[in-house]
Parts: structure tokens; sequence; C-alpha cells
């Protein structure tokens, strides 16, 4: 028993979380599972162990790792300009004190792993709401990211580190590229051969009632309160977002960290540059994880910092951490949009291996 995460956990219920999972993987063996609370706390309704969750940007490690099985093929280079495969892409312009001006530097297709692109995660912009309304609400995938290219960057590309869609048009690059629509690519090369069957970047909407019961955060009344199955981030229709589109279960994304941990996925030399530290000192001053540094579409160890772990986590709370050198794989669910534990989540990392005393 990992006393001290069971103690966290219902600390997170006592903060107003209504119900959380934990899964854990040493060795390539389950070794701990907990859930507390209720996966749907006004029907009190407890964890069956096989709820659906809208994992929003735990979504972003199955993109990446989706671009990277490409690239090991040789269908292109980090180095590669973005625009040699998403032609819209060559003119952008950038937002500046002095007014919108030409962007001097291409973006690259390594600044989309690493989020330094310089989009925003904007996705009620002009531009997207006029995609909208042109494409009748369906959005497909690569037509929405052409109408991104259609809005001012942030900065130079490459200069700094920006939370973006970057990994959204990372998944139009994986369709490009793969000449196969972005979900049905992850669904043969991933979720088919590690058998996750409850996982889908296209998820029916006629089967969103079947979702574990999704919350948001009220402070100012400080209450969670049930707020629909939708997935915020969903453009429209036929929009399959790369950085938060995918529905999974916590069975299947332990199959995905696994798999990954283990090289069913990518060669390990490729896992290992994935979760190795890309910012430099000026892109880390816009990073926000505190313990780590930034690689290949996941937060890693940095040189300086003491945390061996890579992964990401979710708006709705998911959390994912990976330690090849403990062969361990960590794997937290909760459904609460804003939630009041968001910057708690990074200690489960800690709490298991101390737990574990590894």
């Amino acid at each position: 028993m990992l006393d001290n995460v069971v103690k966290r956990m219902q600390e997170f219920i006592d903060m107003g979380v209504p119900g959380c999972e934990i899964l854990v993987y040493k060795d390539g063996k389950q070794i701990f599972r907990h859930s507390e609370g209720y996966v749907d706390r006004d029907k009190k309704i407890p964890f069956s162990g096989k709820e659906r969750y809208n994992i929003y940007s735990c979504s972003k490690l199955i993109t990446c790792v989706a671009a990277l099985q490409l690239w090991e093929k040789g269908l292109f280079k980090l180095e590669d300009k973005l625009s040699d495969y998403i032609p819209e892409f060559e003119n952008m312009t950038v937002k500046t004190e002095q007014g919108i001006v030409k962007a001097e530097k291409p973006i690259l297709i390594t600044h989309l792993f690493e989020m330094t692109a310089g989009f925003s995660y904007d996705v009620n912009s002009p531009s997207l709401q006029q995609l909208r309304i042109d494409t009748d609400g369906k959005c497909p995938t690569v037509e929405a990211i052409k109408y991104l290219a259609k809005e001012p960057l942030l900065f130079e590309p490459g200069t700094r580190w920006n939370y973006s869609l970057c990994h959204d048009v990372l998944a139009a690059l994986v369709e490009i590229v793969s000449g196969v629509r972005f979900s049905d690519y992850v669904q043969k090369n991933i979720f088919d051969p590690l058998n996750m069957q409850e996982s889908s970047f296209c998820f029916p909407e006629s089967e969103r009632v079947t979702l574990a019961a999704q919350y948001q955060w009220h402070n100012d009344i400080k209450e969670a309160v049930y707020c629909g199955p939708e997935n915020l981030y969903n453009l429209g229709r036929e929009y399959e977002s790369g950085g938060a589109g995918c529905v999974s279960t916590v069975d299947d994304y332990m199959k995905f960290l696994e798999g990954l941990r283990v090289g069913k996925l990518l060669k390990n030399e490729t896992v290992d540059l994935m979760a190795t530290n890309r910012l430099d000192e000026n892109q880390i001053k816009s990073y926000w994880p505190a313990h780590h540094g930034y690689g290949l579409g996941v937060r890693c160890k940095h040189p300086d910092r003491d945390r061996d772990d890579f992964g990401w986590g979710g708006a709705a709370g998911a959390y994912l951490a990976i330690d090849k050198s403990r062969n361990l794989s960590i794997y937290y669910a909760q459904h609460m949009l804003s939630s009041p534990n968001s910057l708690m989540r990074e200690e489960l990392y800690k709490w298991v291996i101390d737990d574990l005393g590894i």
C-alpha cells in the first residue's frame, strides 16, 4: 500500500475533487491501484475502473509518438520547414509592439514538438471562427490548421516556449505525411498494436454521454459543478485535436505508457531523444513546470534538476509519468477542469517513489 499517495488523494477529495484514480506499474506489472470519491458525485456512482475520460493534453504524448514514428521512417526531418508540408505557413506574420510584421524566421517541425512555434491556444481566434462558418461546423483537421496559419504568431519561431496549438498542427502534419486521416493512423499504429480498445481521437458524439461525469471548479463558490461531457477544445464535428482530443481509460492509457517505456512504439534511442531537454536559457524563461525541462512534446529531466521522470498532464486533471531508470509508469485520472489540485499533481511522481523507497 502506498500510504502517502492514498493520504494525498484523500486530500484532493477534501479540496473539492469529486473523484480520482491512480494506477502504478513497476517492472511491467501492476503494483498499485486506488480510487477515491465518486466517478459521478451527484449520483454517488463509485469507480468501476473502466471509465472513459476526456484526457485533454495527455493526448499530446500520443500525437508526438505518432509523428516520431514517421520521423523514424525518414519521412521528414525535425529541421524541415513546416511550409514544405503545409504551404499556408510560408509567409507568417508576428505580433510586435510596433504592430504586425512579417516573420523573419520560418516555423520548423522541431518547433511544433517543442512548443516554440509562436502559436497561441486561442481556439476562438477570428480565423478559427471563420473556419466554423466556412465548413458548416465540420472543421476537418488539415483544413482547420490552414486557417490557423492566417493568425499572426505571438513571437518569432524558436525564440520562446509557449503552450499552444503546436501539437494540433503536428496532428495535421501526421495526416499529410502518412496520407491517411490522423485518427486512422493512430488507430492502426498505436491503439490496435497495444489493444487499446477504449481509446479514440474520433469519438462519436452520440457516445459522449457514456463518459465519466465531467466537472468544472468554480473558485468563487469553491465548488465543482457538473459541466457535461463536451471536449472544450473540439473545433468541429470532423476536427481531431492532436493536442487535446483523445478519449481513453486508465487501463488503456497505461498500455500506451508501458508500450512507450519498453520500446514497442518507438526505438529506445528515439524515446531518449524525446525525453531530453531541448529548451535553451532564453526559451526556458517562459516555461512553467518548475522541476523539469521540455523535450519533444514532454516535460523531461533537466540537467540541473533532480527529477528523472518524463510526461505531461491534462486540463481535467489527468497526469502521467514514466521513469525508465526505475522501470516505472504512473497514470492518474480525474475529470474536473480548472481543478484546485492542478499544481499538486506534479508531486504524484515524488509521492510514489518515496512510498516505494526507490
